[in-house]
């Protein structure tokens, strides 16, 4: 029996001492990595998850007959919404994919109705995932001091990490096989280098959802992409094995995810301010709540890449109020997002907008 879930509340935060000040340092943090890369390149790229490896256009469709605790903020009403996907690895430099890191899943979802969070223009709900369910910091201040050792390395050592990264998937590997996941292990080049098309998706942080609390998830169930899960890629001397293999499959599958919704129901065992906890699925399951679906098409069209690539920027904070990112590590994405943003816009001198339905 399930417990009933959680009503949200502002209670549910904690506040942090001087948490604007190691948003502060991260911005300047980030600086390194945006600067060093923007000059090395000729052109910005993000701070995070700088290397795409795809990009699509799809559909969300709202299921119909949800319960009321699931009928919440986009998902209150059935319908079908234009959507964007950028899928990516989390590095801030444009590494080989060789040097195999976590992937991540940016969507944009267009034409959404409601009050909007603070700064958040157009119409639009961004969700951005990874494909492990927890963060690998507590708080951003503890991200701070991996982000400090990351900057140091950015466009260094390709060689090295590409060792390093080999080294570590057997590590991985192994810890896998007696049933421990290190999301460390994994974010220091360790990650399987298994289809991002295959991949189940988490948002890892949680979110307001509507009334209450939950954590959002994206999993392939079209026989087309559960036929690539764990489906390992050959990365070798090829830089951009990822790119190539989805922009070969998306020519001719049908990409069809289940939107999933894990409600919070117990604020000890699904804590709001310790993303690095994995919440047990047996105490709150996912729950389906729409589909996402991606014809056959170019994932690497020019017109593509220039329109959502370069012109869009994916956020947290991008959405309506009834989905307000929670806890400290969502709070200093607010700040940081916006910083790398403004950085691309400037250095690249492409304005960056928000779609209209």
């Amino acid at each position: 029996m399930l417990n009933p879930p959680i009503l949200y509340t502002p209670q549910v935060e904690c506040f942090e001492d001087n948490e604007q000040k190691t948003v502060a340092e991260l911005n300047d943090t980030f600086d390194v990595i945006l600067k060093k890369t923007a000059e090395d390149y000729g052109h910005a790229v993000r701070s995070v998850h700088a290397k795409a490896h795809g990009v699509l256009e799809g559909t969300l469709t709202v299921n119909g007959g949800l319960s009321p605790e699931l009928a919440q903020g986009l998902f209150a009403q059935p319908g079908d919404y234009k959507t964007y996907m950028r899928i990516s690895t989390n590095a801030g430099d444009i590494l080989p994919d060789a040097i195999s890191l976590p992937r991540g899943l940016a969507i944009k979802v267009v034409g959404v109705d409601g009050e909007r969070l603070p700064d958040a223009s157009g119409d639009t709900q961004d969700f951005v995932m990874v494909n492990g369910p927890v963060f690998q910091a507590k708080t951003s201040k503890k991200f701070l001091g991996s982000l400090k050792m990351l900057a140091k390395t950015t466009d260094r050592m390709e060689d090295t990490k590409e060792v390093l990264s080999d080294v570590l998937q057997g590590v991985n590997t192994a810890l896998q096989a007696v049933g421990i996941s290190s999301s460390t292990v994994q974010s220091l080049g360790g990650a399987p280098d298994s289809d991002p098309l295959g991949e189940t998706y988490y948002s890892v942080t949680p979110f307001r959802y509507g009334d209450y609390i939950a954590k959002f998830s994206v999993r392939p169930v079209s026989k087309d992409l559960t036929e690539l899960t764990g489906k390992a890629i050959d990365t070798k001397d090829q830089p951009d094995a990822i790119r190539e293999t989805v922009q070969a499959e998306m020519r001719h599958l049908t990409g069809e995810w289940e939107f999933c919704v894990q409600l919070c129901r117990d604020l000890e065992k699904q804590p709001v301010e310790d993303p690095t906890t994995q919440w047990d699925e047996e105490d709150a399951p996912f729950v389906p709540v729409a589909i996402l679906r991606a014809a056959p098409q170019d994932s690497w069209s020019a017109d593509k890449v220039q329109k959502v690539d370069e012109e869009m920027r994916f956020s947290v904070w991008t959405g309506i109020a009834a989905h307000e990112p929670l806890g400290n590590i969502n709070r200093a994405r607010k700040a940081t997002y916006e910083h790398s943003a403004r950085f691309r816009e400037s250095f690249n001198r492409c304005p960056i907008h928000e779609p209209t339905s």
